[in-house]
C-alpha cells in the first residue's frame, strides 16, 4: 500500500481517533516523458528566470506575489503563508451531516480512502462509519490542503471511509444556462425503439470499459525500444515513516457525553 498522503486525527464531539489518508485514484501509471536534448540524450531542465534582467532566480529569493496592477504585486513570504494556517490542517472535525443523496454530483472533486492510523482508534473509526451508514447520511467537515481549506464529505464505505474534496461555489456553473434550450420533448414512439437497443448493450460495469488503448499502444512501443537498450539501474527504496501514536478518549464515555450536551445545547435553544 502507498505512504499516507496525510495523516492526522478524525474527530466527532468527544470522539477522537488518529486517522490516515490516502488518494484513492493514482496517474502514476500514466506513461510520461522527459524533454531531451536530441543530441546529447541529455535532459532539458527548466529554471526561474527574471522576466525583465534574464538572469535565473536562486530558490532563495522565489517568493509568492499577489498582483494589484500591471507588474505591481503585493510579496506573501512563508512566515505570512503559515500565519494563516487553521486547525483543519490536522483534524477532520465532523460538525455537520447531511443525507448521503443531497450532494449534487458535480460538487464532489476527489475521492481518497480514510482509514485508522492505530490500532487504538479502531473501535472509534468503526463507530462513526456505522453511524453514519445506518442512518444513510455523510459527515461534513473541512481541511487543509496545499495551503487552502477546502469542504470535505465522509462517504462510509465497506471497511473504511471515503473521503471526497468538493469544489467551491463558485467553481460550479449552473446547469440551467446550459440546458434551458433544449425543449424539444421525445416521440413516444421512439422510446421503446431506444430501450430495445439500450437493453441489447446492457451489461455488467468493469474496469476494461476504461482502458486507455494509446497508453496500450505507447507501452508496446516502449518496451520494444527497451529490448535494444541496457537495463536501467534500480534506485535504493527509502526507510518509510514511522506510524505516530496518540491518545484516544474512551469511546463510550465519550460519545455519551457528546449526547449529553448536543441535547443540552437543544433544550437551551
Amino acid at each position: 500500500m502507498p505512504r499516507p498522503y496525510w495523516k492526522g486525527y478524525l474527530k466527532l464531539s468527544l470522539v477522537t481517533c488518529p486517522v490516515a489518508m490516502s488518494p484513492a485514484t493514482s496517474d502514476s501509471e500514466k506513461v510520461r516523458f522527459h524533454t531531451l536534448n536530441r543530441e546529447t540524450g541529455n535532459r532539458v531542465v527548466s529554471q526561474y528566470v527574471d522576466s525583465v534582467t534574464g538572469k535565473p532566480v536562486k530558490d532563495e529569493n522565489e517568493a509568492k506575489g499577489y498582483a494589484r496592477g500591471e507588474n505591481d504585486y503585493v510579496i506573501l513570504t512563508d512566515d505570512d503563508l503559515d500565519s494563516v494556517a487553521l486547525d483543519t490542517v490536522k483534524t477532520i472535525d465532523i460538525d455537520k451531516f447531511v443525507p448521503a443523496e443531497s450532494i449534487e454530483w458535480v460538487y464532489l472533486e476527489k475521492p481518497h480512502y480514510l482509514m485508522p492510523d492505530d490500532p487504538v482508534g479502531h473501535e472509534a473509526f468503526a463507530v462513526i462509519r456505522d453511524a453514519m451508514a445506518s442512518d444513510k447520511v455523510v459527515g461534513v467537515s473541512k481541511l487543509v490542503i496545499g495551503r487552502r481549506e477546502r469542504a470535505v464529505v465522509l462517504e462510509p464505505r465497506g471497511e473504511g471511509i471515503v473521503l471526497w474534496t468538493l469544489r467551491f461555489g463558485d467553481e460550479v456553473r449552473p446547469e440551467e444556462s446550459y440546458f434551458e434550450g433544449i425543449d424539444e420533448e421525445a416521440d413516444p414512439e421512439l422510446i421503446p425503439l431506444v430501450q430495445q437497443l439500450i437493453k441489447q448493450k446492457t451489461s455488467r460495469w468493469s474496469s476494461d470499459m476504461v482502458s486507455d488503448p494509446i497508453q496500450e499502444s505507447l507501452l508496446k512501443i516502449i518496451a520494444e525500444k527497451k529490448k535494444a537498450l541496457k537495463p536501467a539501474k534500480k534506485a535504493a527504496k527509502g526507510k518509510p515513516d514511522a506510524t505516530q501514536g496518540s491518545n484516544v478518549v474512551n469511546i463510550m464515555d465519550a460519545l455519551k457525553k457528546s449526547v449529553a450536551a448536543e441535547l443540552k445545547l437543544s433544550k437551551a435553544r
